[in-house]
């Protein structure tokens, strides 16, 4: 994702996310900041002690050998306590760094205000790569403390190499082979691994099949496990086998770089011992300070690959998901209607999935009006589920417009028009916590009400579920828990049903197939009660119901009927039975069905 030509442009990224480490923890970055710079210091300066303590022993001068020593024991000592105490500050910067930075990538998936990024390919790798950096991200800014420390002990050391001579200076140029490589290989690296990052996610997705509870009972019965695990296998090698050639041609070329290095660093000794006839303090101040520069270079060079792999990739894929986030409501600048008068109305909406050339809804014309209960049918695949996200803002279309009154949805921000909005899905999740927060949490701040979840449980007749839990609703949910209770599917859909029946005077109702293992008979009563409120209420309130069962949808208020991305009738029951259209095949095909 990140080429060495594109550097400058990702520096900002980089600067972006320091200051992000800064506003959570100022003090705590300072003082690891300014603790790893210490600790660099005596360091660097162990050669200086060496040099001087041989001329010293040399030249019988007992006083500069004993400052010598008294020095190299200094720094070896202060080098250890700066590290440990630099050690320490780090550590806790790191662990409270760490919860900010995986806080603020959930946050910022959480409040993308659409789920296309949940399903496009590019962005799921993109992300796929994201989530794995972001338990390292926290060793990005030790990365950039030791950075400039090494440089540091770099500098130094170069400085006491001049001393000797100012041509030995060149030993960084010799070394700069090894800093382009570092910087260079990680991000080819990189490239590679996002670009086969499917293969490693559906590795990963098989791994999960074979080996966790849920899906355990089909994979017995079935017998696919051993084809999970060639699967996975296959999948994990298509991933591997381009990373691992893509680091052994990195790795050659690191190699060459080094070899550059050791051989001016060979010259460099013969140098001052031969050319220079230098004394034996100094022929020992190179080769200490020498062999040191090498570790230093190495260690910087190391700390930059990291830097150019983990910090300067990861703060950019950062930067990307605050700016995608961010990008949806930039235009939204008006309110949710407090009560809808003529209703929603889709003009030439049309909407294609990333990756699929052809469209889930093309040119849709419709109104929704105020205050009705309207049905969505049609076959698998028609769009309805499509149509249903679009007006919820879970989806922006790819043409077209979508008016609350006469007021754009897309001038409406996000988080306020869903404030709106009420609903069940057949595509739930289970929330494995109290049975009660798991009702709540379709009305935040209502969450501990108890009435308001019990009128909710009521609502989506759940009441029977609730008698059979030991602890009603304060029983925790999920086997997995201590005292948890596993309930079957059908419970799990109620109570989600539930969860969608928490707002008491949503302006949108959504109900896309939510009772699937519900029967007939009791899903047609369910909605029947649920549409009867609706249309008493006084602020317009629009129910969308989504339901396979024509039983149901029959007594809707107004019939819409997809087929082929396009809506091809609207009207009542009674309206399209005598159209004898598209409905009336579907109903009669389902009513024979029942015979």
């Amino acid at each position: 994702m990140t080429r060495s030509d594109d550097l400058p442009r990702a520096l900002p990224a980089m600067w972006r996310l320091c200051k992000l480490g800064y506003q959570h923890e100022p003090w705590l970055l300072l003082a690891a900041f300014l603790m790893t710079l210490l600790a660099a210091v005596p360091d660097a300066l162990l050669a200086l002690w060496l040099k001087l303590l041989a001329d010293g022993v040399l030249h019988h001068d007992r006083r500069a050998a004993l400052l010598a020593a008294g020095g190299l024991a200094l720094s070896v000592t202060a080098t250890w306590f700066l590290r440990t105490l630099s050690t320490r500050i780090s550590r806790r910067f790191r662990d409270r760094v760490t919860i900010m930075l995986e806080a603020h990538v959930a946050r910022l998936q959480a409040s993308v205000a659409t789920v296309e990024h949940h399903e496009r390919r590019d962005y799921l790798d993109r992300l796929s790569v994201l989530r794995k950096q972001v338990f390292v991200l926290d060793h990005m800014y030790m990365s950039l403390f030791s950075t400039c420390g090494w440089i540091l002990r770099l500098g130094v050391t170069v400085a006491l190499l001049m001393s000797i001579h100012p041509a030995l200076a060149l030993l960084l140029l010799f070394a700069l082979p090894t800093v382009l490589s570092s910087s260079w290989r990680p991000g080819v690296e990189r490239e590679v691994e996002e670009q086969y990052a499917a293969h490693f996610r559906l590795s990963q997705h098989l791994f999960k099949t074979a080996t966790t509870p849920a899906p355990g009972k089909e994979v017995r019965v079935i017998g696919i496990g051993p084809d999970l695990v060639r699967g996975r296998q296959r999948e994990w090698e298509q991933w591997y086998r381009p990373m691992a050639a893509a680091r052994w041609t990195s790795a050659v070329w690191h190699g060459l770089a080094w070899a550059v290095f050791g051989a001016a660093y060979v010259g460099a000794v013969l140098f001052v011992a031969s050319g220079l006839h230098g004394s034996v303090g100094q022929v020992l101040l190179i080769l200490a300070a020498g062999a040191r520069l090498s570790s230093y270079i190495g260690a910087t060079v190391g700390e930059i690959g990291f830097l150019r792999g983990i910090w300067l990739d990861g703060s950019r894929r950062l930067v990307w998901l605050e700016n995608y986030a961010a990008s949806f409501d930039r235009t939204a600048d008006q309110p949710a209607p407090e009560r809808l008068v003529d209703g929603i109305r889709l003009e030439q909406v049309s909407f294609s999935y990333a990756g699929s050339e052809r469209p889930a809804l093309e040119n849709v014309d419709l109104q929704l009006p105020a205050g009705k209960v309207i049905a969505v049918v049609g076959e698998n695949g028609a769009g309805k589920s499509t149509l249903v996200k679009l007006v919820c803002k879970l989806y922006e279309p790819s043409g077209g417009r979508i008016l609350l009154d006469d007021r754009p949805l897309a001038r409406i921000p996000a988080e306020a028009w869903r404030e709106k909005i009420a609903g069940a899905f057949q595509d739930f999740f289970r929330f494995e916590f109290r049975a009660a927060h798991s009702v709540g949490l379709g009305d935040l701040p209502r969450l501990d009400d108890v009435p308001a979840v019990t009128t909710a449980v009521g609502r989506a007749g759940a009441e029977d579920l609730l008698e059979r839990l030991e602890s009603g609703l304060d029983t925790q949910l999920g086997s997995t828990w201590p005292d948890g209770a596993e309930i079957s599917f059908g419970q799990w859909q109620k109570l989600a049903l539930a969860r969608g029946f928490m707002r008491d005077r949503p302006l949108l109702l959504v109900l896309d197939e939510p009772t699937a293992a519900l029967d007939a008979e009791t899903e047609h009563a369910l909605f029947e009660r649920y549409a009867a409120a609706a249309r008493d209420s006084t602020d317009g309130r629009i129910t969308i119901l989504v339901s396979h069962r024509f039983s149901t949808v029959r007594m809707a208020d107004l019939i819409v009927v997809l087929d082929g991305a396009h809506v091809v009738e609207t009207g009542t029951h009674d309206e399209l039975m005598a159209r004898n259209g598209h409905y009336a095949d579907l109903y009669r095909i389902q009513a024979a069905a029942y015979h």
